[in-house]
């Protein structure tokens, strides 16, 4: 089918753009637009999903999205409607005031990924530990952080677990149900709440309509994996228009080191319905998956297990009142965890079950001196628990649940805490600048029910066509895990009076952008107090066998210093025909200044950060619908027993109108590595597997 776009660049459409075909020549008018505007990141896979069908496209609650309008055979871009994230206000990548950094739908086809914690493992500002193949229990970073001070949100909501960061990347989904991925780095507490500390992630979903799909793998160590995805939309009364996307899957393998088996269970619906200028979005999500793990946490043993349950729930609608826009959210996650010191043995024994729910209602308006936001949220974390928290009166124990849950093993102890948040900002919008100022206000049951302050600007700049300029100072609060307060065992041991962890950081970045060329740079400094990490005093290690040291929770000073930077060479962007259609390079380093508030001898989390990450990747279009793509990661962490390594993964695909086939190879080069200094990860592991489209 042949049809023209309108790209409308002021409110009329006297300087629109049209054509009838994609092109790649540096003649084409995606080319000629010269925008900072990344329409072949985050447009080019919504208009695979969009339908001419409808007058206006649809953008469910709370998730940034192009207005597309059907104008006959056309569809009408309006660039000014682009949304990013990194402000509580709808602001246009030309606007918006911060640098947020896309995995968009195309990349993520490429990648040799079969998890959704495999994608982010080439984004060069963020760093990823896995303990498992797969996505078993991935431990997700940025900026030198922890895995506990990284806000996830599932399409704007909110998925990060208080128990433990070892949970919050359980993800009900495949790497095909996603469209892209957002990462914000920094502090971005007065945009999403206390827990966005080093950074924030946010999962996209796939909008297509009326077409399924299945994908099917298989692959060495007893590898097989399965995914469905079904799509549908109808007429909901005589103005709305109503989509149901349903997808699940089953993945398991033997494992490719000891005692790492796994199976894995997902499924995830999304129904979204838009009437006028009101649009709501409901998402359900589950999974569940219970794996080997090895020596996850400590080399003593080599038989643990543990499995991870998890639910979620959500609705978001956006709608507006005369000139104020209202976005109210409302969301539930439930987490189960089982684990086992010795595989099928009640020594070392824990259940544990975490709910979050929350209140959210974000409020914006548009004047003379630029967009306004307003808003309160309300978040209430609880644990019940075999392990954690205070011990819990007699007469409220109740049996463990989910899937592995026993009616005669109960949770004796729990906590719980209600965090309440009120948000102001203010974004000025001028001809080449953006002036964003906020503050968050929060008060915590778990402290003392003070209010706290956080503030924050980000400032952005146009001195030209293809530069954009960035500076950024913000603050946050993070409170310390459930793990983190209570958590003992065998050589470690939590700590109750925890004081929150708090940050202030400053940024400054740039980006350029010109046909054929793509390139970021970005400097950070933080200084963070308070700081929690597990660790042995000197004082008690002296004399004392390091089998026997006990780890103990405490808070610490932190000054850490970083410098980004990446560069994308795009040649079929000037030459069509290019067989290389992608090189990029990406570096990233950080030095850590660390000051415990006593002498430590070891720890295991904030002394082995990730000083260097090397990334370099090409894109290959090999012959007629065959293409290549690769990637090499070189890392170097610091702390005792971990080696640099580099790792070569692979993807060879051929493309079809309605199928595709495919083969990935994850550490081509057979590497021997680890991503913690005793847990070893998988050699060379190559998959085949294939794609089959339909319509409904």
């Amino acid at each position: 089918m042949r049809f023209k776009i309108l790209f409308m660049t002021n409110k009329t459409a006297t300087n629109s753009v049209k054509w009838k075909r994609f092109s790649r020549a540096s003649y084409a008018s995606f080319q000629s637009l010269h925008r900072v505007i990344a329409v072949g990141t985050l447009a080019v896979a919504m208009l695979q999903s969009v339908s001419l069908k409808a007058k206006t496209a649809e953008a469910p609650a709370g998730i940034t999205r192009p207005v597309l309008v059907a104008d006959g055979d056309s569809l009408v871009f309006d660039l000014n409607a682009v949304e990013v994230l990194g402000s509580r206000v709808p602001l246009t990548a030309e606007q918006a005031p911060r640098m947020v950094t896309v995995l968009s739908a195309t990349e993520i086809a490429a990648q040799a990924a079969p998890s959704v914690n495999d994608l982010l493992e080439n984004l060069i500002g963020v760093d990823v530990r896995q303990r498992g193949e797969g996505g078993v229990q991935t431990d997700i970073s940025v900026r030198g952080g922890t895995f506990d001070q990284v806000t996830v949100l599932l399409n704007g909501v909110n998925i990060s677990s208080p128990h433990t960061g070892h949970l919050t990347a359980d993800f009900p989904l495949s790497p095909g149900d996603i469209e892209r991925i957002e990462v914000l780095e920094g502090p971005a507490a007065r945009v999403f709440g206390t827990s966005a500390f080093t950074g924030v992630i946010n999962i996209v979903t796939r909008r297509d309509a009326d077409e399924g799909s299945v994908m099917l793998e298989g692959g060495e160590y007893g590898y097989v994996e399965g995914n469905l995805r079904l799509a549908k939309s109808h007429k909901a009364g005589t103005q709305g228009r109503m989509t149901h996307r349903l997808s699940g899957g089953y993945a398991r393998t033997d494992g490719a080191t000891p005692n790492s088996d796994s199976r894995q269970t997902r499924a995830f619906y999304q129904g979204s319905l838009l009437v006028d200028s009101t649009s709501a979005e409901l998402q359900l999500g589950y999974s569940y998956k219970p794996y080997g793990a090895n020596t996850f946490y400590g080399a003593a043993s080599t038989d643990q297990w543990e499995s991870n349950e998890r639910y979620m729930a959500a609705l978001s609608v956006r709608t507006q009142a005369g000139r104020l826009h209202l976005a109210p959210q409302i969301y539930w996650n439930r987490w189960y965890d089982h684990y086992q010191w010795h595989r099928d043995s009640p020594a070392g024994e824990n259940f544990h079950q975490v709910d979050t729910y929350g209140l959210a209602l974000n409020a914006w308006f548009t004047s003379r001196w630029g967009k306004t936001s307003f808003g309160v949220e309300m978040r209430n974390e609880g644990i019940l628990s075999t392990k954690l928290g205070k011990v819990r009166d007699e007469s409220e124990w109740v049996s463990t649940g989910g899937a592995d849950g026993q009616s005669d093993i109960l949770y004796k102890y729990g906590d719980d805490r209600t965090n309440l948040s009120a948000f102001f900002e203010h974004n000025l919008i001028l001809r080449s600048w953006t002036v964003s100022l906020g503050v968050l206000a929060n008060r915590n049951s778990g402290l003392d029910d003070r209010w706290r302050f956080y503030p924050g600007v980000d400032i952005a700049w146009h001195p030209a066509r293809d530069w954009k300029l960035f500076a950024s100072w913000n603050m946050a609060l993070r409170m310390p895990t459930f793990t983190d307060l209570y958590y003992s065992g065998t050589g470690i041991q939590g700590n109750s009076n925890l004081s929150p962890e708090r940050t202030s950081d400053f940024s400054l970045g740039a980006r350029y952008r010109t046909p054929g060329w793509r390139a970021e740079a970005q400097f950070f400094y933080s200084h963070k107090s308070d700081m929690i990490d597990w660790v042995v005093y000197a004082s008690e290690a002296a004399g004392v066998l390091s089998s026997e040291w006990i780890y103990r929770s405490g808070n610490f000073r932190l000054d850490n210093a970083g410098v980004e930077t990446s560069v994308d060479w795009l040649p079929a962007e000037i030459w069509e025909s290019s067989p290389l259609t992608r090189l990029s390079a990406r570096w990233a380093y950080i030095n850590e200044d660390i000051d415990y508030y006593r002498p430590v001898v070891s720890s295991k989390y904030a002394m082995e950060y990730l000083r260097n990450k090397v990334v370099v990747s090409s894109d290959w279009h090999l012959w007629h619908r065959l293409s290549l793509s690769l990637s090499w990661r070189w890392q170097q962490r610091v702390g005792d027993g971990n080696r640099p390594y580099g790792l070569l993964d692979g993807r060879l695909v051929w493309n079809d109108d309605r199928w595709s086939a495919f083969i990935d190879g994850n550490n081509l080069t057979d590497h021997t590595y680890f991503d913690y200094s005793f847990i070893p990860q998988p050699g060379r592991w190559l998959k085949v597997g294939g794609t089959f489209k339909f319509s409904l």
